[in-house]
């Protein structure tokens, strides 16, 4: 996983630097940090607009005596997609955006819970049931 990881910090960034020294060279180097800026200011909107959302929503089904396990998912969603918003780059923007839209946010969710139960089928996360 490290490997994984480690990898993506390398190459990611590489290939942001490669896009947007293409774009700059497309449309030019003020357009280009101008649409950085755009992207950065509109992606940290929707992500905190969809947050609250998200919260508020959580918020009622908690009060209801439910578990809010998908506004769980989506809260992780958000948050990433967040991050990822905030990164200078087009391609970590377009991850974003489908990160916190919700029409395309159910994707992610599909995948992440894989993830998670097939971290704790191998061990890796523990649950802790204390009641």
């Amino acid at each position: 996983m490290f490997r994984i990881i480690l990898a993506i910090f390398i190459i990611v960034p590489a290939i942001e630097i490669s896009v947007l020294i293409a774009l700059g060279h497309f449309v030019g180097g003020w357009t280009t940090f101008g649409l950085i800026l755009l992207s950065g200011f509109l992606g940290a909107y929707f992500a905190k607009r969809e947050g609250r959302k998200v919260l508020e929503y959580a918020r009622f089904e908690w009060s209801q005596g439910q578990l809010p396990a998908q506004q769980l998912l989506d809260g992780i969603c958000i948050f990433l997609g967040g991050i990822l918003l905030i990164t200078p780059g087009f391609i970590t923007d377009i991850f974003g955006f489908l990160l916190v839209f919700p029409y395309t946010r159910p994707i992610f969710k599909v995948m992440l819970l894989a993830l998670i139960q097939r971290q704790i089928s191998k061990g890796n996360i523990h649950w802790i049931n204390r009641r």
